[in-house]
């Protein structure tokens, strides 16, 4: 069986992006996060809401039919829209089904929307019927802390080096107007007690809360008939998601990342030297060096001591989570992903100011979601 990607098809365009900050629970209703990022993401494309021609919700811990309640704020157009649910690739999974449609010729503009309040945050194992052998013994926290002693183990690399993600991140996330997380972190501090799982710290686990994030993409055609600014249409290159299969002996995120990744690249066409700017799911530090691995930006075993060598800054080979990451952006779950596509549009625009990445051309956008599923974007620049 052969499967086509993004690129045989029309190309697609990232035309617009808008973020509401991301921030720890509040009263605010979640139509008030989502309109807000909309509204942005359409004004940063010069577009009204009757141009949208289709709507994709991203969304993981709130409630069911949310859509219709948000985007009647914005107008009653009888637009499809369609809501998203693939846990924390909620966002990346609703991006890749709006590329989708403008690749296929369905719609000429479609918009996919993150948006998520912490209401309802539950695993499906208890009513799929599957027996937990673990119990509350190997919550996700654990699972990720026995994964770091098996890397620090493996790689020869310390504690140290494992805080270092999050200094590094803490410190994009502190040039970030939108992050949950907005104070650059020594090591210490990174180190510091209380440890949440084995040598896992509560500063090396993201923080989950609210927010919303809204990016709108086009075909050629819409953007002539529009006359929206092609200097600032970022290309999707491609659009991969997979599912895991059996993986003996292996972290099944990372094998699935690499297989997904393998896969984007080959209908991309580039390989991972070639990319400027990622953004991947660092919700625990270990995972943003397990992911780097996977994805052949880093020799297996080498990403802790390539990262303490600065290859990951802004300004380095490749910068990584410039946004400030899960870590530092925060993790409100449904928006993560297409907050990533809103930040490496940005950084291929050069937009994204203190942040930015020099000469940034190409940019990856990587989320794991728990089923286990995984979504990888390449963006290029105008």
């Amino acid at each position: 069986m052969t499967s086509r990607g993004l690129r045989s098809l029309r190309p697609v365009h990232v035309v617009g992006v808008g973020l509401h900050p991301y921030r720890s629970p509040s009263d605010a209703a979640y139509p008030a996060l989502g309109v807000h990022a909309v509204r942005a993401a359409l004004a940063d494309a010069g577009l009204s809401w009757p141009d949208v021609q289709t709507a994709y919700t991203g969304t993981a811990t709130t409630v069911m039919a949310l859509s219709r309640l948000m985007y009647r704020h914005l107008g009653v157009t009888g637009i499809p829209m369609v809501q998203v649910e693939n846990a924390s690739a909620s966002g990346s999974s609703a991006f890749r089904q709006a590329c989708i449609d403008v690749a296929s010729g369905l719609h000429d503009v479609a918009i996919a929307v993150g948006v998520d309040k912490p209401l309802h945050i539950r695993f499906p194992h208890p009513v799929a019927g599957v027996r937990d052998l673990t119990g509350d013994r190997v919550v996700p926290f654990t699972h990720f802390a026995l994964l770091a002693n098996r890397y620090l183990h493996e790689s020869k690399s310390d504690v140290a080096q494992l805080g270092l993600v999050a200094v590094k991140n803490s410190r994009n996330g502190a040039l970030n107007p939108f992050a949950q997380r907005r104070r650059a972190l020594t090591l210490d501090e990174v180190l510091a007690p209380p440890a949440i799982s084995g040598v896992l710290t509560r500063l090396q686990c993201c923080p989950v809360g609210e927010g919303a994030a809204a990016a709108i993409v086009a075909s050629d055609a819409a953007i002539e008939r529009l006359g929206l600014d092609q200097a600032r249409s970022v290309r999707v290159l491609s659009s991969t998601a997979r599912s895991e299969t059996v993986y003996p002996g292996q972290d099944p995120d990372a094998a699935l990342t690499r297989e997904t990744a393998e896969q984007a690249f080959l209908e991309a066409g580039v390989v991972p030297a070639d990319l400027d700017v990622v953004e991947l799911h660092d919700a625990f530090t270990v995972e943003e060096l397990l992911y780097l691995e996977a994805m052949g930006i880093s020799p297996d075993g080498e990403a802790a001591h390539r990262l303490a060598e600065g290859e990951f800054d802004i300004g380095g080979r490749v910068a990584v989570s410039p946004s400030g990451g899960l870590l530092s952006m925060g993790h409100p779950v449904g928006p993560t992903g297409v907050g990533q596509i809103c930040e490496i549009t940005r950084q291929l625009r050069g937009e994204a100011g203190e942040r930015q990445q020099p000469d940034a051309t190409l940019g990856l956008a990587h989320m794991v979601g728990v089923g286990e599923v995984c979504v990888i974007h390449i963006l290029e620049a105008p």
